[in-house]
């Protein structure tokens, strides 16, 4: 990232205009990653911004499209298209870092085929040493913005999670991954209703992959045609908060287009090249919070989240925790999310909780993000309910796999 996008970048975050997130696309792959981290940090940046950065999770910019038979040339294995009785040189579908096209395979199979142009991959490792430059610069000159996190670790982070998702073979091996814990569950925690798409190994590398073609309608899509079923949702919370909680292993990005449902209410995972693995602290002190929260046990809960604290608070730190809290979740459980937004709650309390002096470090952004998604569908298609209170059973059935008693002890 060249210089003076970098600072145009940063008068995104901090300046006094709405965040323009057409304009951070523009400034390339590592602004959008960026963008979606600082979504998720209310301690660094106003929290109206970070709400506004959120756009960035939806609003995935196109590429135009290339010729698909120089890139399969240049990218495919040895022998692809003979593998195929047709394949559409146009895309269907064109996203930010690589373009999808339809096709058959000889035995009759319907397949798309996902290409990743490879330029994408060299750019975005240009833009991170130069960002990592500028970053080294200004902690030698604001020495103070060491104790606000560690913006080198950051960085770190977004590259190898967005390389992971460069790569296609990731795509393959997270699927099966997810497959893989979703069996060793499967006797206390069946998950009938969850389903992948079929990958060819064999025809896949990391800038190309084939796989089954899905055409049920993405959530994305039944949100907005309103055919989003509140016990649906509900559903898909069950399958992916056991994953976020139960496992600790799950779905580093399942926004609204990154999963389809069936006529059956069957779910299908896509995009799976980025897993994310959160530690045990972090996703009891979550799950701990919410379950609690949700059973109205505030002080429970806020004890819950406290186990994320690198050091224990006390005295009077501890006191305004639990006075901020208070004021926070006070006739919280009860209200509809048009009422007060679980994003905009999750904001104030992560906050809070870093006052008092936990630790909130990339490991914990998936979890949180998973959760914001959750909500943003949540007030698109169903406004009128509680989320926290519909939550409840769900969460006590989580407890097979997680003895919430045991956080707080």
């Amino acid at each position: 990232m060249k210089l003076l996008t970098f600072l145009r970048f940063f008068r995104q975050l901090k300046g006094k205009k709405p965040v323009d997130v057409d304009a951070i696309q523009s400034m390339g792959l590592l602004a959008v990653k960026l963008g979606q981290i600082f979504a998720l940090r209310p301690d660094l940046i106003d929290p109206d911004r970070c709400i506004e950065l959120q756009q960035l999770y939806s609003r995935g910019a196109t590429i135009p499209t290339e010729d698909s038979q120089h890139l399969l040339q240049q990218f495919a294995p040895a022998g692809f298209m003979d593998n195929f009785k047709s394949l559409e040189k146009e895309p269907f579908a064109a996203a930010s870092i690589g373009q999808i096209h339809r096709g058959v395979l000889n035995d009759g199979s319907k397949v798309v085929v996902k290409i990743i142009k490879a330029d994408f991959e060299a750019s975005f490792k240009r833009d991170v040493r130069r960002m990592k430059r500028w970053i080294t610069i200004g902690l030698f000159f604001r020495r103070k913005l060491r104790k606000v996190g560690n913006p080198i670790g950051l960085l770190a982070h977004i590259e190898d999670y967005t390389l992971r998702e460069l790569n296609l073979t990731n795509e393959i091996s997270g699927r099966n991954e997810l497959i893989s814990k979703a069996d060793e569950i499967e006797k206390n925690f069946p998950m009938p209703k969850l389903r992948f798409p079929k990958m060819w190994d064999e025809l896949s590398n990391r800038h190309v992959l084939v796989m089954e073609e899905i055409v049920h309608p993405t959530l994305e899509q039944h949100l907005e045609e309103g055919t989003l079923s509140w016990p649906d949702m509900l559903e898909l919370f069950r399958i992916h908060g056991a994953f976020m909680f139960g496992i600790g292993t799950f779905h580093g990005d399942l926004h609204p287009g990154n999963a389809m449902m069936d006529d059956e209410g069957n779910f299908i995972f896509i995009d799976t090249g980025a897993i994310c693995n959160a530690p045990d602290h972090v996703r009891n002190a979550l799950f701990g919070f919410f379950y609690f929260l949700a059973k109205g046990e505030l002080r429970h809960a806020y004890d819950a989240m406290l186990t994320m604290a690198d050091v224990q608070p006390t005295g009077k730190t501890l006191q305004t925790y639990y006075d901020s809290m208070n004021s926070l979740y006070d006739g919280f459980v009860g209200t509809s999310v048009s009422e007060v937004s679980l994003t905009e709650q999750m904001m104030k309390t992560v906050k809070a909780a870093v006052l008092a002096g936990c630790s909130f470090g990339e490991e914990a952004f998936p979890i949180i993000r998973s959760l914001m998604y959750m909500d943003g569908m949540v007030l698109k298609g169903h406004p009128e309910v509680d989320l926290i209170s519909s939550m409840g059973p769900y969460l006590d059935e989580f407890s097979v796999l997680i003895d919430p008693h045991s956080i707080i002890k």
